[in-house]
Order: C-alpha cells, then structure tokens, then sequence
C-alpha cells in the first residue's frame, strides 16, 4: 500500500460519528469559539500519535496497545485490561453512532420519533441490523474503505462550502466565533471539559497502526501519512465547527443529535436536506459496524488466548463468524443504548476510555527505550510523550469537569470484563487448564475504534 491509500485509510479512520453528532455540544459547553475545543484535541491526539508511531515501527505488528502494553510491563492482567478496554470503546462508539443514526433519520425524513423512547427503539432495531450483518460476516479491503472515506468526508466538505456561500452572501455572523459562553465556568475549565468531549472526534488514527506490515516503507512513509491524516482532518473539524456556529446560534446549535442538519438548512434552505441526511447516516452507520465487529473479533480474540471464557470464541459452523461474541457484544450495546442513550454520556465514555488507553501507551514509549531492536525505526522525542501521558491523564479525570454518569458507565463495563476473566481464571484452574496469559497479543488481531 503506497502513501496515497494510507492517507485516506487514515482520514477515513478518524472521521465519523463524532464531529456529525457532537459539534453541538462542544458549543454549548463553551459557546461561539467551538473550534476550540477541537483544535485542542487535535494537539493532544497528535501528541499520542507520535508515541503510536514510534511503538508501530518498532513492533509492526497488528495487537496496537495490548500488544505494546505487554511488551512494556509484561503482567498478563494489565494486557487484558487494556484490551477490554478497547473492546469497550469501540461499543460505546457503536452505540453513540446507533443514537445519531436514530436523530438524524428523525429530523430529515419526518418521522416521529419526538420522544426518546421513539429513538431508542430505532438505534436498537439499528443496532440488530448491525449484529445481523456483523453474522453474516464483512471483509474490509483499503479500496472499500476508500469509498467509505470519500462519502463520509463529502458531508464535512459540504458545511465548509455553505460556510464560505454565507460568507459571500453576508447571512453568516462570524463575530459568534470567538465568544465564549461557559455557563458560569472560567474558559480553562469549559475549554477542558469541551476537549474531554471533542477528543472522540480524533479517535481512530491510533487503528491504523495494524497497516504499517501492508505498507510498502513503512518506516519511511508512515509518520509522514498518519501526521498528515490527523492535519487534515484537525483542519476539516476546525472549519466545521466555525461554519456551523457562524450559521446557527450556540442555543439552537446545541439542541438535540443532528447540529450539521441545522447547519445545512440554516446556509442553504434549498439544499437537498435528505441527501445530506442520508451522507450523516451512513457516516455513522459504517463507524458503528466496524466498531461492532472490531469488539466482537477483540472478545473472540481474548477467549482464544484463554481470558474470557471459551464460548466466546465459538465460531458458527457455516458462516465461520464468532457468533457467541457478536450476541455478547451486541447484548452489550443494547444495554447501553438502553439505559443510558444520550449522545454526549456515550461518546464522553469512548473519549475516557481512550484516553486512559493512550496514557498508558504514552508511558509504554518510555518503558520500551530499554528494549532496543534491530532493525531502524522513527523515534520521537523524549519530552513528546511525557506531555502525551499526562494530558491524556488530566483529560480523563474529574478534574474536566467530566460527567460522573461516563464514570459510572466505564466503570461498568470493565467490572464486567473483570468478572468474566476471574471466572475463567476459577474455571481454568478446576479444569487443571493452562492459565490464560496472553503470551502472543498478535493473536488478537485488532487496534482501536474507528470515527
């Protein structure tokens, strides 16, 4: 794969549910200068990246943090940790996208769905189609994900062009862009609780480490395109977001799951408003399949390496897709969507959980400059993911002004993960079993979510 297909590999992984559904929301916590927030978490993703660079060219191999994790410390239970942590950012992920899906098929195509439980009841019955199709088993080739970029980037690019149309025909007020409304915070605090939510925006580069063995120099080209991935695409958010606020008050802006389609029908009331519905919905609706089936591979991965139990890792005899894993994970989302639903809640915790994930591979870095290899790779500077890991530390903690609600969820979800591996360590150990110690995290095969 030459640098070409990578770039938009990587554009593709980073964009998604999170600048379609969560632009209001940024605005609301900080008001007009809404690009703030995402050019902050543009910096800090950038940071992490070059820690991720430095691990993927030294170990090109597909495990992405589980896989630097062990290498680093080497005890078995951090692994799966970090592992079942990325399992469950990608079903947060997933879920957040299924909730935008619901809103945005609402707003643009008339259908009642005014109460919440109306909403609820499409992401759930989306989120089946997705285990349904996740059964049936997807292959993903880069050429797909080519045009899967170019659908979900034409969205973006079409709020870029209203914005700069507003600005030729002087219907644009761009004197909101650098208001701050804060609701009664200082800016450090409303910016730093807006960047905890706008970094799901930027997730996603850190999953395209597992093409760094498909690339040809990958050692050469490869800081290069994912640098230049996270640019453009930091650039697209930052233009997005001084489009939407200057074409729609921070109030309304803030309203509800579907800000771009408030931004489209207030730049061009003769837009075709079903056309940019139907991009939005696909748009997440790709981020929550591959995420979906990412965390089902990951649990049936795990059951592998005899850390979950081992009906996770049945394989339908036909179809040859982990179907106990697809039901286990879909069983999860469902519960989230469920019982939690709101965008913000759910895409804060895949933030969180990242987050949390990328300070350690921060720290992986440093741990690993004792283990040199052979062969030449990129390294960065020292000082990069020393800052790295303490602003991924900082923005995973209360101190943002984060809701305890994502707490609670991540909290959840990794107690569930904690039970099922202390039930197979019990069950292993009955059994006279070898004990499942995650020797081989290669074999996991999978990275982190897609946006």
């Amino acid at each position: 794969m030459g640098p070409s297909l990578l770039l938009l590999f990587v554009v593709g992984d980073i964009l998604g549910t999170g600048v379609y559904a969560l632009t209001g929301q940024v605005a609301a916590e900080v008001g007009g200068a809404a690009w703030l927030p995402f050019l902050v978490a543009f910096v800090v993703a950038i940071l992490t990246a070059f820690s991720y660079l430095e691990l993927v060219t030294k170990y090109p191999q597909a495990a992405g943090a589980a896989l630097y994790t062990h290498k680093a410390f080497g005890v078995h239970f951090v692994t799966f940790i970090v592992a079942f942590t990325v399992m469950c950012s990608g079903i947060t992920s997933a879920s957040t996208a299924s909730r935008a899906f619901a809103s945005n098929l609402s707003e643009a195509f008339d259908v009642e769905l005014s109460t919440g439980l109306g909403i609820t009841g499409v992401a759930l019955v989306f989120i089946l189609l997705v285990a349904a199709v996740n059964f049936r088993g997807v292959g993903e080739s880069v050429k797909a994900n080519v045009v899967l970029t170019c659908v979900e980037l034409s969205g973006l690019l079409i709020i870029i062009m209203i914005g700069l149309w507003a600005i030729g025909g002087g219907e644009a007020d761009f004197g909101r862009v650098t208001e701050f409304d804060t609701q009664g915070q200082g800016v450090f605090g409303a910016v730093t609780a807006a960047t905890a939510l706008a970094f799901f925006a930027m997730v996603g580069f850190e999953d395209s480490v597992n093409m760094a063995e498909e690339c040809k120099e990958p050692v050469r080209i490869f800081p290069k395109v994912m640098l230049s991935g996270l640019i453009i695409t930091g650039v697209i958010y930052v233009l997005v977001a001084i489009s939407a606020v200057a074409l729609v008050p921070v109030d309304q802006l803030g309203e509800g799951d579907t800000p771009l389609l408030q931004v489209v029908e207030a730049g061009a009331p003769g837009f075709p408003l079903k056309i940019f519905a139907f991009i939005t919905m696909f748009a997440v609706a790709n981020s929550a399949l591959i995420n979906m089936l990412m965390a089902s591979r990951l649990v049936y991965g795990m059951s592998r390496e005899r850390v979950l139990p081992g009906p996770l890792g049945r394989v339908h005899p036909t179809r040859r897709t982990p179907w106990v894993a697809i039901i286990f994970t879909t069983i999860l989302a469902v519960g989230l969507i469920t019982f939690v639903g709101e965008v913000p809640a759910l895409g804060g915790t895949t933030a969180l959980l990242l987050l949390a994930v990328f300070a350690v591979v921060n720290v992986a870095v440093l741990v690993l400059r004792r283990q040199p290899v052979e062969h030449k790779h990129f390294k960065t500077p020292t000082v990069i993911p020393i800052i790295g890991a303490i602003t991924c530390a900082y923005l995973a903690t209360p101190w943002t002004g984060r809701d305890n609600e994502q707490y609670r969820i991540a909290g959840i979800l990794l107690a569930i993960g904690v039970v099922l591996w202390f039930v197979t360590w019990l069950v292993n150990r009955r059994l006279h079993r070898p004990q499942g110690d995650m020797e081989d995290p290669d074999n996991l095969g999978v990275g982190g979510p897609i946006n």
